[in-house]
């Protein structure tokens, strides 16, 4: 990576990985400042805003570079927040890292950084990308194991050929490495965890603020009540702990794991075993695609492309078959292999070598039983 003295805003976090960002980029010869992003200002004991703010500060003044400070807050629950809550009301479990990156820090923050002189952006994802002829494309990480593409597949082409990615060709411990090295504040600092910007919380005591959760049965395919549940929204497809359910007499003594949601019923579809049948999914149908360049010219032409995917943050890839619908903006996903605990609401993302093509939402799933 080299540069003549472009000017450059990092996403400064508070976190080692954006520290580094920025020293990697200061190395390369960029003019480097830095914005510290506040987009969730409730203050309570979760809220780590103020620790994180003060973290930045700190490692701007080791970099010795300027520190801006902006609050994206009223941004975040208008285009991201508000979203994450429609799709729990729908009985999905929304991802709202995806719509963070698209809205906030590849949206606001990119224009924000703009307007203060920015020729590009740069935070601390573990990604790659290639500018070309005014397109961004996005390439996996060189660390398989930190690689975030999955969160960054809806982010627009135009935003990714006006942003950096220093650590996408390190692994996690060279980033690590580099700050002890260096001497940064934050070096040992853990990663965090959680929802985008909401931070590490008691999930269920949180969403019950914002989503009306009413108690309901607990059923088995075969239609028997074994249970109750506290709330269809606290509960995703694939889950075990916290279903509260018992040995039954008629029933062999394994894990239940739950297998559906029947919104119409209230009612949390449950079964045994962790490769149940009826938890492996064999289609997808996927809707709200977002293709970072454009559609694979195969699925225009034949109608159909085969592909890689993912279902999940860290899944390894599995080989798909990707088909047009009757439904222009829904595509129908086959797996030659069923994947389990396929989530409505969560992403179905899509590769083609080391490239990130885009992705959509998972609005369906067909058993493979």
């Amino acid at each position: 990576m080299t540069a003549d003295r472009k000017p450059v805003i990092v996403a400064l976090s508070g976190g080692v990985d954006s520290a580094v960002a920025a020293l990697c980029l200061q190395r390369a010869g960029y003019h480097v400042e830095a914005l510290h992003m506040t987009n969730w200002d409730d203050a309570d004991e979760y809220c780590t805003a103020a620790v994180d703010f003060a973290d930045a500060q700190r490692v701007a003044a080791d970099l010795g570079i300027a520190l801006h400070h902006i609050n994206f807050s009223r941004e975040y629950r208008e285009q991201v927040f508000a979203d994450f809550l429609t799709g729990y009301r729908a009985g999905r479990t929304p991802n709202p890292d995806v719509g963070c990156n698209r809205h906030i820090k590849f949206g606001a923050f990119l224009h924000h950084a703009q307007r203060l002189g920015a020729e590009y952006i740069a935070t601390g994802h573990y990604a790659r990308v290639v500018h070309q002829d005014g397109s961004g494309h996005l390439y996996k990480a060189a660390d398989t194991d930190k690689d975030q593409t999955y969160f960054l597949h809806a982010v627009k082409s135009e935003a990714l050929s006006r942003a950096l990615f220093p650590l996408g060709d390190l692994q996690k411990g060279e980033v690590r490495a580099l700050a002890r090295e260096y001497g940064l504040a934050n070096h040992d600092k853990a990663d965090s965890t959680g929802i985008c910007f909401i931070g590490e919380r008691p999930f269920r005591e949180f969403l019950a603020q914002y989503v009306v959760a009413e108690p309901g049965p607990i059923v088995t395919l075969e239609g028997q009540t074994i249970g109750e549940h506290s709330g269809l929204p606290y509960y995703t497809i694939g889950q075990r702990h916290g279903l509260n359910v018992g040995g039954l007499a008629s029933k062999e003594q394994a894990a239940w794991f739950v297998a559906a949601k029947d919104q119409n019923r209230n009612a949390l579809i449950v079964v045994q075993g962790h490769d149940h049948p009826a938890l492996l999914s064999s289609e997808l149908r996927v809707g709200e695609l977002h293709w970072i360049n454009r559609p694979p010219e195969e699925l225009s032409v034949t109608g159909s492309v085969a592909l890689n995917a993912r279902i999940r943050h860290r899944q390894a890839e599995v080989a798909c078959e990707l088909s047009r619908t009757a439904q222009d903006d829904i595509l129908q996903l086959k797996f030659p292999i069923p994947q389990r605990a396929a989530t409505p609401g969560q992403y179905a993302v899509f590769y083609s070598g080391e490239e990130c093509l885009g992705g959509g939402v998972i609005l369906e799933t067909l058993s493979a039983s």
